[in-house]
């Protein structure tokens, strides 16, 4: 899993700059839009690797494969990335919900 993706999410504080309010919206929108962009490639990097895994399931039932190691390697790239994809959601969650229990 390539956790560099996620360093993206560092260009949202550079979006919270004073400037004029078209500015400050198109510099909002560019954050949403990398945020967004980072989880959709979390997320198909997490797809692939579970995808990966499937695959070597069946070629290692099916006899085509007869090592163990990479099997079980292929089945933890994949557990790892949809553990780490469900901690970020639930932190995003979190944040969600905080921000909607706040009272202006």
């Amino acid at each position: 899993m390539n956790i560099q993706s996620i360093g993206t999410l560092n260009e949202l504080g550079k979006a919270t700059g004073i400037g004029t309010g078209s500015n400050v919206r198109e510099n909002r929108n560019a954050a949403f839009e990398t945020l967004f962009e980072a989880a959709v490639n979390m997320i198909k990097e997490t797809n692939r690797y579970t995808n990966e895994a499937e695959e070597a399931e069946i070629a290692f039932s099916l006899g085509l494969m007869d090592n163990t190691h990479d099997l079980l390697i292929a089945q933890q790239k994949a557990n790892i990335a949809l553990q780490f994809t469900i901690a970020v959601r639930n932190q995003v969650l979190d944040a969600y919900k905080e921000i909607m229990n706040l009272q202006f």
